[in-house]
């Protein structure tokens, strides 16, 4: 058995509810592993409130960090005793012990300790794709990214600085942005104190910027579309405002032949052999010092819901995880 977080109805941070459950053991392809460390992610919250659909009752978490308990046939890159780590599917990683397929639980490197570890992976795979696997983006690029002092921003700003890359970021108070400088940020801008998209033409020379990393969503849509060069990219990658409304097609046209996709991890890291490759550009990120995991908050898995509650007040900064 195992304490384990399920919701039984979609809503609030209240139906969150920490229950007993049997672990099992691990079937072809699947591992089983204790872990010593969750993440917390916004598709977490996602799937809380319905806006992800999931069958009822289901557990929650997708990123987590332990050891390794037991194999079942067929795994062959992972063995009882390992650290490991991984962001995957199907949800269940709010959980003290799970059984799980093993596909997407990469090795985790002696370097990295097990919080880091479940602060980084869903997090840092979903900056690899951005920067490495969505639109080519090389040295001396202009990248826009909201929310920059959250998990994936303060990881996407290490890396754009690894890169050479230019990235003009947003966030909602002084410090934020001050965090996010600090992280390599070339500008930043607090989008509290008004249209970031005209201070981004001022910062680009009126260029306006190659990329957009846009995770937010309702709220910066329009004003990211508005920051892009002619023929830039705009990555829309999450909704922490709310959903984007429909899009019109000739407002891309207009705008300078604007690109526009809505990617998700889970497609890029389907596939195994790509996976482990993302996994090991990102340890190899970490371990070199480019990139430097920041935990703003620790909760304990029975304060899950107090957990969702600052996620959604954007009441934190860099990464969160829950203790077992």
């Amino acid at each position: 058995m195992a304490r384990t977080v399920i919701i039984e109805d979609h809503g609030g941070p209240e139906v969150l509810k920490l229950v007993d459950r049997p672990v099992g053991d691990p079937g072809p392809g699947e591992i089983r592993i204790t872990q010593k460390a969750v993440g917390l992610n916004f598709i977490d919250v996602y799937q809380r409130t319905g806006l992800y659909k999931m069958q009822l009752p289901a557990a929650l978490g997708m990123e987590a960090a332990g050891v390794v308990e037991a194999v079942g046939d067929g795994v062959t890159h992972l063995k009882p005793g390992d650290r490991a780590a991984y962001a995957a599917a199907p949800p269940g990683a709010y959980a003290e012990a799970r059984a799980m397929p093993a596909a997407q639980v990469c090795p985790l490197p002696d370097g990295i300790s097990f919080d880091e570890g479940a602060a980084m992976m869903l997090k840092g795979l979903t900056v690899d794709y951005l920067f490495t696997r969505t639109t080519p983006i090389k040295r001396g690029d202009w990248v826009l990214f909201h929310a920059a002092a959250g998990g994936v921003g303060l990881i996407a700003c290490q890396w754009a600085r690894s890169e050479g890359i230019n990235l003009i970021a947003t966030a909602g108070t002084d410090e934020k942005c001050q965090m996010a400088l600090e992280h390599g940020a070339a500008h930043a801008i607090n989008y509290r104190n008004g249209d970031f998209a005209a201070r981004v033409r001022e910062i680009t020379e009126g260029r306006g910027v190659d990329v957009v990393m846009d995770a937010v969503g309702k709220d910066t849509f329009e004003g990211s579309l508005n920051s892009l060069r002619p023929l830039g990219m705009m990555i829309s990658f999450g909704n922490a405002s709310g959903p984007v409304p429909p899009v019109d097609l000739l407002a891309l046209s207009s705008r300078g032949s604007l690109k526009i996709t809505r990617p998700t991890l889970f497609t890029h890291i389907a596939d195994h052999a790509t996976c482990q490759e993302m996994a090991a550009r990102l340890f190899a990120k970490v371990t070199s010092g480019a990139v430097k995991i920041e935990i703003g908050q620790r909760f304990p898995l029975d304060r899950i819901a107090e957990a969702h509650r600052a996620l959604e007040a954007r009441g934190t900064t860099g990464s969160t995880i829950l203790t077992l």
